[in-house]
C-alpha cells in the first residue's frame, strides 16, 4: 500500500523521525536530567520531585545494584503501583545496564510466578501492599534480591503519615514475610556509599520485557530494544507537536498518568514522553477511586490526559468533574480500547478539546497511529500511521487486499518489537517475511489513509454468515442516555449459528430491555442487533478498565 496517508498529515508533522539521535532510553534521561534540573517532573500525593532528585536518586539506586554482582543485561521486575519510586526505578535500572520487566501489582501469585520464571528476574521491586503476593511463590524464582517499598518512602515527614494511614487505619498491606529483603530507603542510602558505573549500551539492547497477551493463552514477553522505545517517543512527541505550537502561555507540560505505568501506553506517553519533554507528571496510584483521583488533580492546569474510554466515561459522570482546571487541556489521547461516540462528544462538549484516538500494542512500544492532535470531531478510525510507520491490510494468505477491504492490520516500523522472549515460535507466528507484524484486529483504510478497525479476529460474531463487529453494536447502545457501560458479545444460536449478546450496566434504573430493543431497531439492520440482553452491576477489566468480553462469552463471570 503506497502511504497514502502522508496525504493527511497536519502541517510540520515530519514523515520520517530519526531515533539515532539517542543511542539508549538512559541517554534520553540524562539529557533531560541536565536540562531541567530545577523543574518539577513527578508529584504523587502532593510530593513532588525534580529532575535532579530522580537524576541523584536513581544514581544512587543503579549503585546500590551494581554492588550486588547484578551483570548487565539481567532482568529486574518492577511491581508497583503510580508512585514517585516507579520512575526512580526504571531510571536507575536502565542506567546500570538491565532490562526492566513491567509486573501489574494486582496479579495472583501464578501470574506473578509465570512471569518472573519466564523472564529470568534476579531482582524486584515491590510495594509492600503486594509482598504477599511474592511470598507465595518468591522460592520457585530465580529472584535473589527483593527490594521493599512503602507508599510514603519519598515523601520525607509526611511519608510517616502516610505509612501509618496505609498501614494501620486503611490496612492495604496484608501480612507479609520476605526474608533477606531490603526496604526502599535503605537501597538509596546504601547505594549512596557506592560508586555509579555508568553503562554504555546501544540501541540493539533489549531494554523492556512487556508481557502481554494474558487473555490468549500465556503471557509473552514482548522483547522491546532501546531503540524501539525511542523511535516511539520521537513519533510522539512530534504528533503532539502541532497541539503545543504556539502555547508561550504553558510553562510546563502537565500530564494525568492516571493509567498505570507497567502498561505500555502509560510507560511511554506518560512516562518516557513526559520526562522527554520536560513535563510534570501527576501520578495517581489508585484511578479507580475516580473522586480520589479528581482531589489529586485540583490546582493543575492539565494540558495531556492518556486515558482509556471508561475512565472518561467515569470522570464525566462524577459529580467533582467541574472542579478542574481544562483551561490549558491541548490533548486527550485515547487508546487501549475503542472510544465511543457518545463518550467522546460529551468530553469535548464539556472541555472543549477533543478525545484523540490512537492504536498500539504492547508490541509495538505501544503507538502505531493516532488521529491529528488538531481534529475537533470523533472520527470513529485509529487515525494514520505515524512518521516511520507502514500499514498493510493482508488477508490470511498474507497477500494485501484492495483499499476500503477489511483485513488484518499489519504494521512495519521502528517501534516494531525484536519478538517474543525466548519464544520464537511463537514470533514466527505474529511476524510476516517482509518484517511486518500481524495484529490480530482487522481493519480498513479509507483513500485519505485513515485506518478504522472493523474488530479483533477473535471477537466478531458470526450471524447467518454475515460478520457482526462488537464495536459498532456497542458504540450505538453507549448512545442511550440509560446507558452506562455495554460489551456485545456472540452466542450460540440454533438458527443463526451465533446471535448478538449484550451486557449492560445502567445509568438510569428505569431502562428496561425493550428500550433497548426498540433503539436498536432504529439503528442497527437485523443481524446486528442483540437478542438477548443482560443487566450487571458491572462488567469485568482488565488492568487497564479494558472491558474483557471473552470472559463475559466464555460465561466465566
Amino acid at each position: 500500500m503506497e502511504k497514502i496517508w502522508l496525504k493527511s498529515y497536519p502541517p510540520g508533522v515530519p514523515v520520517e523521525i530519526d531515533p539515532s539521535q539517542y543511542s539508549s532510553v538512559a541517554d534520553l534521561f540524562e539529557e533531560s536530567f541536565r536540562e531541567y534540573r530545577t523543574k518539577p517532573a513527578f508529584v504523587c500525593m502532593g510530593k513532588q520531585i525534580t529532575y535532579g532528585e530522580l537524576d541523584t536518586l536513581s544514581r544512587k539506586l543503579a549503585a546500590w545494584f551494581q554492588s550486588k554482582g547484578i551483570v548487565r543485561g539481567a532482568r529486574i521486575a518492577i511491581m508497583m503501583p503510580n508512585v514517585l519510586q516507579y520512575p526512580v526505578a526504571i531510571a536507575a535500572i536502565l542506567r546500570a545496564g538491565y532490562v526492566v520487566v513491567n509486573v501489574n501489582p494486582l496479579y495472583t501469585p501464578r501470574e506473578l510466578e509465570h512471569q518472573l520464571k519466564d523472564s529470568g528476574a534476579e531482582a524486584i521491586i515491590i510495594l509492600e501492599n503486594f509482598a504477599v503476593t511474592l511470598q507465595a511463590v518468591v522460592r520457585n524464582t530465580a529472584i535473589k534480591h527483593v527490594v521493599v517499598a512503602a507508599m510514603g518512602d519519598l515523601m520525607g515527614a509526611k511519608g510517616l503519615i502516610v505509612n501509618f494511614v496505609v498501614r494501620r487505619v486503611k490496612k492495604m498491606v496484608p501480612a507479609w514475610s520476605l526474608p533477606g529483603h531490603v526496604k526502599f530507603n535503605t537501597a538509596i542510602a546504601e547505594g549512596a556509599r557506592h560508586e555509579f558505573k555508568p553503562v554504555k549500551q546501544g540501541p540493539e539492547d533489549v531494554a523492556f520485557l512487556q508481557y502481554t497477551g494474558g487473555t490468549t493463552g500465556v503471557a509473552k514477553g514482548a522483547t522491546l530494544l532501546h531503540r524501539n522505545l525511542i523511535a516511539n517517543v520521537l513519533q510522539s512527541q512530534v504528533w503532539l507537536d502541532p497541539a503545543r505550537a504556539g502555547r508561550d502561555d504553558i510553562e510546563q507540560f502537565v500530564t494525568v498518568v492516571a493509567l498505570p505505568l507497567y502498561h505500555i501506553f502509560a510507560l511511554t506517553v506518560c512516562g518516557l514522553l513526559t520526562v522527554r519533554t520536560g513535563g510534570l507528571g501527576v501520578l495517581i496510584p489508585n484511578p479507580r477511586d475516580i473522586g480520589g483521583m479528581i482531589k489529586e488533580l485540583q490546582g493543575y492546569a492539565v494540558t495531556t490526559i492518556p486515558a482509556v474510554n471508561t475512565l472518561y466515561n467515569a470522570m464525566l459522570n462524577h459529580p467533582d468533574f467541574d472542579k478542574l482546571n481544562f483551561s490549558k487541556l491541548l490533548v486527550a489521547n485515547g487508546g487501549g480500547m475503542a472510544v465511543q461516540e457518545a463518550v467522546a462528544k460529551r468530553w469535548y462538549e464539556r472541555t472543549r478539546s477533543p478525545i484523540v484516538e490512537g492504536y498500539g500494542m504492547s508490541e509495538t512500544s505501544p503507538c502505531v497511529t493516532c488521529n491529528p492532535v488538531t481534529v475537533t470531531s470523533y472520527s470513529g478510525t485509529i487515525g494514520l500511521p505515524l512518521p516511520s510507520t507502514e500499514i498493510s491490510i493482508r488477508d490470511d494468505e498474507n497477500n494485501e487486499v484492495p483499499l476500503g477491504q477489511p483485513g488484518e492490520i499489519c504494521v512495519r516500523g521502528p517501534q516494531v518489537m525484536a519478538g517474543y522472549w525466548n519464544r520464537p515460535d511463537e514470533t514466527a507466528k505474529v511476524m510476516t517475511p517482509d518484517g511486518f507484524f500481524k495484529s490480530g484486529d482487522v481493519g480498513i483504510v479509507s483513500e485519505a489513509g485513515y485506518v478504522k478497525i472493523v474488530d479483533r479476529k477473535k471477537d466478531m460474531i458470526l450471524v447467518s454468515g454475515f460478520n457482526v463487529y462488537p464495536n459498532e453494536v456497542e458504540d450505538v447502545v453507549a448512545k442511550l442516555p440509560g446507558v452506562f457501560e455495554v460489551a456485545a458479545v456472540g452466542v450460540p444460536d440454533q438458527h443463526s449459528g451465533e446471535a448478538v449478546k449484550l451486557f449492560v450496566v445502567k445509568k438510569d434504573q428505569a431502562l428496561t430491555d425493550a428500550d433497548i430493543f426498540a433503539f436498536c431497531k432504529e439503528q442497527l439492520t437485523g443481524y446486528k442487533r442483540p437478542k438477548i440482553i443482560e443487566f450487571r452491576t458491572e462488567l469485568p477489566k482488565s488492568n487497564v478498565g479494558k472491558i474483557l468480553r471473552r470472559e463475559l462469552r466464555d460465561g466465566r463471570v
